[in-house]
């Protein structure tokens, strides 16, 4: 049976570089569709445009309108193809109107050379058993945004005090994540993995929906199975916007995503 997550962000091709895609409710939070997962379905149509190099690499994403549940259209061009990545330029539109506007690098993550040196601190979060489930988030968060269903989060206990009016203030969100149905993690879906928690903004005393203006991804390395341990943090807020910094950790304690977007501070 194929899993909710591989429905949920299949294309159609059309030829021509053309996808089509169906966006459900089942990923709308706020006032849109989430910005992740729009752009995995992007993440994705490219993948089929490109079945040498699947993977995405470092995908930029401008978003341009808000978009709505039901049929869309992703354009992918290829703007140039070499032995190990290829650029790319991706459009999503709906109703002939352009939503999202990206361009990527792609290539085979598997194949880049094993040379990993960091000197980021791998995110340790308290066992998964001492952490606070997303199913146990206020109702009024629940009815805004029903993509919370699409995935089990298990938030470190010192990040939730907003939930009870005592947010901490520190920026930072973090917990365990992973799909509904226990869905193993691949390159296209750490595009979504990036933007799944709530914003970092809750930490601040600041809840709401938080329109993303630009979302960049790079995707460092292919997932092991399992959980994966995700963080938000912020340090900045100015002119009405802030950016959210995030980290994404597989099961193997690897650094396999990092992200940073651009958005809006929460509406009222």
């Amino acid at each position: 049976m194929t899993a909710e997550w591989d429905q949920h962000v299949a294309v159609t091709a059309r030829g021509d570089g053309a996808y089509d895609a169906v966006l459900t409710d089942g990923w709308v939070v706020g006032g849109g569709v989430n910005g992740g997962y729009l752009l995995a379905i992007i993440g994705n149509a490219v993948s089929h445009e490109l079945p040498d190099k699947p993977d995405p690499i470092a995908v930029s994403a401008y978003y341009l309108s808000a978009t709505e549940p039901g049929p869309a259209t992703v354009q992918v061009r290829v703007l140039r193809e070499g032995g190990s990545v290829a650029t790319v330029a991706a459009d999503l539109s709906q109703g002939g109107d352009p939503r999202i506007t990206a361009l990527a690098t792609y290539g085979r993550l598997d194949g880049l050379p094993d040379d990993v040196r960091t000197t980021a601190e791998q995110l340790v979060l308290p066992p998964r058993k001492q952490c606070v489930p997303n199913t146990m988030a206020p109702e009024s968060l629940r009815r805004v945004a029903p993509l919370m269903d699409r995935f089990e989060m298990l938030f470190d206990p010192a990040c939730v005090g907003w939930t009870t009016g005592e947010p901490s203030g520190s920026g930072v969100l973090q917990a365990w994540f992973r799909l509904k149905g226990e869905r193993d993690p691949d390159p296209v879906q750490l595009l979504m993995v990036c933007d799944a928690l709530p914003p970092v903004t809750f930490d601040l005393g600041l809840p709401g929906w938080a329109p993303t203006l630009e979302l960049t991804v790079h995707v460092r390395g292919v997932p092991a199975p399992g959980w994966l341990a995700v963080r938000h943090a912020t340090r900045n807020i100015a002119g009405g916007m802030f950016e959210e910094d995030c980290e994404v950790w597989d099961s193997a304690g690897r650094l396999v995503a990092q992200s940073r977007q651009l958005a809006r501070l929460p509406r009222p």
